[in-house]
Order: structure tokens, then C-alpha cells, then sequence
């Protein structure tokens, strides 16, 4: 027998595998499965990581936000001595007259019922300033957001979010209306522009109200968030010094608060998101490895079946290294031809997920795809190795009287 070159290793090889339809069906599925499950893990991995980076970037990278307390301590909490003091507005207007600041909006927020034409709901009360529109890209699409002045004098104004205008007012004029919100009547001077949901949370049905308003609704004594902008994200280190330096010093040389920057956020949570997709790929090429078993067994099972056949191709002439390919190319044909079914099957359903949900951006890595299919194809070599040898070591002789 003369030595088979590579198209007619692949006919034949393709002739066996048809004569064991539903085996090789079997035996295809299961790398399938795993190659599309590596695809589907990992798109949706990838799509959260690019969900969550495009709420958050929609802010901008030149952030920082400050709020009280150290989420890293080092030696004996200053708490412990009564040190510690929380952020207060006086802290928000030192903080405004840094010149490397754009703007700066302290927040302090709390849920309350508002009320107004007869008709209440309870929603998110966020007590700031006038900078806040600028400090956090908001837009104003009706009326004026609450006015310039001294942060420590709370006006009985209110600016309602869209869909809290809607649901109270509906398609009447909110503006100069009156609205009692825990319980103190406030005058709507303006209604934002329709923002939707950010980080999971509805921003539309909202309320706004000066900070001081707002702390003195919720009893508060304390800021909950300090929120500031710069020019951009290359002065994120000398806006964080320029913060820290002014807070410790009116902190009485105590550093009770932490800053965090937007960029620094994204990164972190780029990195998180990295890592789960990774982890969740792994999971997913564990059915990779089951199925790789599957093809070892059908192959080990397929020699013991053929060994007649074997026989009859050594007595023919074939040699050993021939009888070994043959089942090599079987089994590299079987992951193969599986894990291009696993692809395909995993860009469709990766493509219906996006038509059914278009606001979630899941992707399929390209990295990770290729990974699962060379995979595959490792497993087919790997699978196949043993199988094949056991085929090319069996004497000619022997197998023909086997049968």
C-alpha cells in the first residue's frame, strides 16, 4: 500500500465517521458544547465588564470623589480617640477654592415621599448645589437647577427628574408648582433632562434640593459624598495632593477620608471583570475536557471495534505510522468539525442575546475564542494519541485472525 497523502487521509477518515453517525454526533457534541460554552461565558463576562466601564466612564475620567472615613487604616484608628471628623460643607467650599478644581458639589441624600397634585411616591432625595449639573455632565431640560448662593441656606426650591414630573404632574406644566417632600413644601424651579438608569440605579425618578435642605429633611450632620472635577485626567495625581492637602489640614492632621478617582475605579474594576471572565472561561473549558474524555473512549472502543480492518490495511501493505495517522486525523476531524459547530452555535445565541437586550453590550473576545478552538484542537491530538497507538502496535496476523 502506498503512502496516503493528506486528502486521501482525510476521505477516509470522513468515510469511517459516517459509517458511526450517531457516535460521531455524540462525540462532536460534546466539544461543541464546550467550545460554545467558553464563548457564551466569556461574551457575557466581557459584556458586563463593558456595561459597568461605559456607565461609569459616562462621567468622565477627570473625577474624584471624596467620602468620610479611611478605607485603609494603619496602626491605631484615630476613631479610637475621638479625632475623626465627618465631611461638612465648610469642607466642600475649602475644597471650591483650590484653582486646580473645576467644580465641586457636595451630596447628601436620603428617601422620602414626595407629593404633589394629589399624587405621591417615594423616591431618591439628592441634597446638593449648583454645581452639581456641571460636576456630574447632568442636563437641565426645563426651568433652572437650584440656584448659586450660600450652601448653608437652604431654599424651599426642588428640581423633579423626568419620569417623577411625569408621574406626578403628567403632561402639565410642573414648573412654579408646589411639592411637599417629607413633609416641607418646596417650590419645583426646573425638571432635569431624562438620563435613564446609571449604575442600575433610575436617576430620572429623583428629586434634587439644596444641600443644606436636604440634611436638615434627613437629620443628617454630615456629608455622605464630595464630588469634584478638574480639567483633565492627567491632573488626576495633583488634584488628589491638592484635596488631600487641604482636608488633612482642616482634619486637624488627620486623614479620615478617602478619595478615590473615576480612572483609578475603572481600572479596578476593569481588572476585577478581567479576572472573573477569565475564571468563568476556565469553568466553561472544564466541558471542554469532558468531551475530549468522550473522544478518547469512542476512539479506544472504535480500534477495538476495527481491528480486523486494521489487519486488513497492515496486509495490504500499510504501514504502522499509516494506521496511526488515520485515527489521529479522526480524532483532530471529530474536535474539529465540534468546536466549529461550538462556534457557530455560540455567535448565534450571543447574536439573539444582543437582539433581545441591545442596551447590554456582550461581545465575544476574540482571544478567548481562539483559545477554545485551538483547545479543541489540542484535545483532538491528545485524545487520539493513545487510541492511535494502540492501532499501530497490533500485528497484522493476529488482527486478521480476529476476525
Amino acid at each position: 500500500m502506498s503512502r496516503l497523502d493528506p486528502a486521501e487521509l482525510l476521505r477516509f477518515s470522513f468515510g469511517t465517521l459516517r459509517g458511526h453517525r450517531l457516535r460521531t454526533f455524540l462525540s462532536m457534541l460534546g466539544i461543541a458544547i464546550g467550545v460554545g460554552a467558553v464563548i457564551l461565558l466569556t461574551s457575557v463576562g466581557e459584556g458586563a465588564r463593558r456595561y459597568m466601564v461605559g456607565e461609569f466612564a459616562q462621567f468622565g475620567t477627570n473625577m474624584l470623589q471624596v467620602s468620610p472615613g479611611k478605607t485603609e487604616t494603619h496602626g491605631v484608628p484615630g476613631a479610637l480617640f475621638g479625632t475623626n471628623q465627618k465631611l461638612t460643607i465648610d469642607d466642600s467650599e475649602a475644597l471650591a477654592r483650590i484653582p486646580l478644581l473645576d467644580s465641586v458639589a457636595p451630596i447628601a441624600m436620603g428617601q422620602a415621599r414626595v407629593e404633589g397634585n394629589a399624587r405621591g411616591r417615594s423616591v431618591v432625595i439628592y441634597g446638593t448645589t449648583s454645581a452639581f449639573p456641571e460636576t456630574v455632565k447632568f442636563s437641565i431640560g426645563q426651568g433652572e437647577f437650584l440656584p448659586p448662593g450660600d450652601p448653608r441656606r437652604g431654599a424651599s426650591v426642588a428640581v423633579l427628574g423626568p419620569k417623577l414630573k411625569q408621574e406626578l404632574f403628567g403632561d402639565e406644566n410642573a414648573l412654579g408648582r408646589s411639592v411637599r417632600i417629607a413633609g416641607s413644601k418646596l417650590r419645583v424651579i426646573g425638571i432635569m433632562q431624562s438620563r435613564g438608569r446609571v449604575v442600575g440605579m433610575d436617576i430620572d425618578d429623583a428629586a434634587y434640593v439644596p444641600i443644606a435642605t436636604a440634611m436638615r429633611l434627613f437629620n443628617l450632620e454630615e456629608l455622605q459624598e464630595i464630588h469634584i472635577t478638574f480639567a483633565h485626567d492627567g491632573l488626576t495625581e495633583q488634584a488628589i495632593e491638592a484635596v488631600r492637602a487641604v482636608l488633612i489640614d482642616r482634619h486637624r492632621g488627620e486623614e479620615d477620608f478617602t478619595i478615590v478617582s473615576q480612572s483609578e475605579m475603572l481600572s479596578v474594576f476593569g481588572r476585577v471583570m478581567d479576572v472573573l471572565t477569565l475564571g468563568v472561561a476556565v469553568i466553561a473549558g472544564i466541558s471542554l475536557l469532558v468531551g475530549s474524555v468522550g473522544i478518547f473512549t469512542m476512539m479506544w472502543i472504535s480500534v477495538g471495534e476495527r481491528v480486523p480492518e486494521i489487519g486488513l490495511l497492515r496486509a495490504l501493505g500499510a504501514t504502522a505510522g499509516q494506521v496511526r495517522d488515520l485515527f489521529l486525523v479522526e480524532a483532530v476531524l471529530l474536535t474539529s468539525v465540534g468546536g466549529l459547530a461550538g462556534m457557530l452555535g455560540g455567535l448565534g445565541i450571543l447574536a439573539v442575546v444582543r437582539w433581545l437586550l441591545p442596551e447590554f453590550p456582550a461581545a465575544a473576545p476574540i482571544e478567548y475564542v481562539v483559545a477554545a478552538l485551538l483547545v479543541s484542537l489540542a484535545a483532538g491530538l491528545l485524545s487520539g494519541v493513545g487510541p492511535a497507538r494502540r492501532a499501530a502496535r497490533l500485528e497484522p496476523v493476529e488482527a486478521l485472525r480476529s476476525e
